[in-house]
């Protein structure tokens, strides 16, 4: 029999356990919550924005500069400046190294982030998915859809993510069958049934959902998600025209005319069922 575990020894374990995780988090920190990507305020313009070296709107330069790396706005006496500065604390333009080209930040002069963040900015390829704009083309911050894992800025942030969880087709059933589909991938909005969802090309890791056979992004069960498929609605050219009308009187002349229309289809296909 193994000896019970005391309480010092519990309370010994869960701490290791919660530095661990920890330690793993560190690495992994959210796009929204990371110190390139946070709102910064113009001290000349008042204006909100994400973390910037120069103003998005005015192109003045703050006299309290973040860095994008570790968030810091006063440097404390240490070794690991690239530029040495013993016994003072340097803050503004005397703690800049650099400008990151991703993210459009300053960076501080210590060695570690400026050899370690332009490798791991998290905005390097941040373009957003609805309006194709990088971060040098708005100033708002980047976030990422809860849902599809793509990259959207301030201004389509909830309109995506409120039509994001729509298939690209008119029924839940499996792709590459006639199955129902019961793994989704939320980036192309395409179901898979258990079989065609194991994929040779991208491994399945112990634990998780398996992965898109198309593009390798992470599954989730259809039935956890609000998934809705397409409706597609037939319009006439005579509506269309009408919504673009501004005139009541073209609208009414062209609503008349697409009652027309029907009436004589209706007819004529009747006429058919009869002969």
């Amino acid at each position: 029999m193994p000896k019970k575990k005391t309480g010092a020894r519990k309370k010994a374990e869960s701490r290791k356990e919660r530095e661990k995780q920890s330690r793993a988090n560190r690495d992994h920190v959210e796009v929204a919550k990371h110190p390139c990507n946070v709102t910064m305020e113009c001290e000349k313009c008042q204006r909100k924005q994400k973390n910037r070296a120069f103003c998005y709107f005015c192109n003045s330069v703050q006299k309290l500069p973040i860095c994008a790396q570790c968030g810091k706005t006063k440097c404390m006496k240490s070794s690991d400046c690239v530029i040495k500065h013993p016994g003072i604390h340097t803050t503004g333009m005397a703690m800049v190294g650099a400008v990151c080209d991703f993210c459009e930040a300053w960076v501080c002069h210590g060695r570690k982030c400026l050899s370690t963040h332009a490798c791991a900015c998290p905005l390097t390829d941040a373009d957003c998915i609805e309006c194709e704009r990088s971060v040098w083309d708005h100033g708002g911050r980047i976030f990422r859809c809860s849902f599809c894992q793509n990259f959207l800025c301030e201004d389509d942030q909830f309109e995506h993510q409120a039509s994001c969880q729509v298939l690209q087709a008119e029924t839940y059933k499996c792709v590459s069958c006639n199955r129902l589909g019961q793994h989704s991938c939320l980036r192309c909005k395409a179901c898979y049934c258990d079989d065609h969802a194991k994929s040779k090309v991208f491994k399945q890791e112990k634990g998780k959902s398996p992965p898109c056979p198309k593009c390798g992004h992470e599954t989730q069960e259809t039935k956890d998600l609000s998934m809705s498929s397409e409706s597609h609605t037939q319009n006439c050219s005579n509506c269309v025209m009408a919504s673009k009308s501004d005139k009541q009187g073209e609208r009414e002349t062209i609503a008349l005319l697409c009652l027309k229309s029907f009436v004589e289809k209706y007819s004529l296909e009747t006429c058919e069922k009869i002969t």
